[in-house]
């Protein structure tokens, strides 16, 4: 299986503290173990509250667990024809996290874990929100004009926290012009865009999820840089959703 852009890499992800020897259903997803691999689809509570959304995610889930499957037996089975090929069993961990839950909204956030062979797992993030209202899931950035209207909003401070957090980790000063990717800044809505909210009420605040080898190399991990929402950002907000926003 392979995901678009790697993201947080943590290496107990993959070693998944799973017991069942088959599938195990629960109220949020699923876990499995077999001599091939482990799969983990969690969801909260919260979700399960919504049966559209619940379903939606099951579905999801299932085709992940079908695909990786395959392609784990099918990994181990090319290990076996080569002998002296060694065949990790594969890991797939996937949970949906609660980012705000409002009146109108649910707003969820993905964590990605996968592990196919190699010297650690890729990882990245998702994300979504759920009206309420229309009954519909939304990606956070069609809340937006543009993806380019959110970045003009928000790029400058994005940038400028994320340089800060990655000069507290590299124990040096970011040079943008130094011609290093990893210096470099990069779009906000590149990224994983996820909205919160300090009052429960509105969404005031906005996430972006940064996976290892965006911002910066795999050994510095993920960044997540939190801004409040200005007026530069209800600009940005299409009309009809100006009403979810607030400061």
């Amino acid at each position: 299986m392979k995901l678009p852009a790697p993201g947080r890499a943590l290496a107990a992800a993959f070693a998944l503290l799973l017991v069942a020897a088959g599938p195990a259903s629960m109220p949020g997803g699923v876990e499995v173990k077999t001599a091939d691999y482990t799969f983990s689809y969690r969801w909260p509570a919260a979700v399960d509250a919504i049966p559209a959304l619940r379903s939606r995610l099951a579905k999801d889930q299932d085709q992940l667990k079908r695909t990786f499957a395959r392609e784990a037996a099918d990994a181990r089975r090319e290990a076996a024809a080569d002998p002296g090929r060694p065949f990790p069993p594969y890991a797939l961990s996937v949970e949906w996290k609660v980012v705000a839950t409002l009146p109108g909204w649910l707003s969820l956030s993905q964590d990605i874990s996968v592990f196919e062979g190699g010297a650690h797992p890729n990882s990245g993030f998702d994300s979504l929100v759920w009206d309420r209202k229309a009954g519909i899931e939304r990606p956070p950035l069609d809340l937006f004009a543009s993806p380019q209207a959110l970045d003009a909003a928000i790029g400058a401070p994005f940038c400028e926290a994320l340089d800060r957090e990655r000069a507290a980790r590299r124990g040096a000063p970011v040079d943008r012009a130094s011609g290093d990717e990893f210096d470099a800044c990069i779009r906000p809505s590149g990224q994983a865009v996820i909205l919160g909210s300090s009052d429960r009420k509105h969404f005031n605040r906005i996430g972006i999820l940064v996976a290892p080898y965006a911002a910066g190399p795999y050994v510095e991990g993920a960044y997540e840089v939190t801004l409040p929402v200005t007026a530069a950002v209800l600009e940005a907000v299409k009309p009809e959703f100006r009403a979810a926003f607030g400061p």
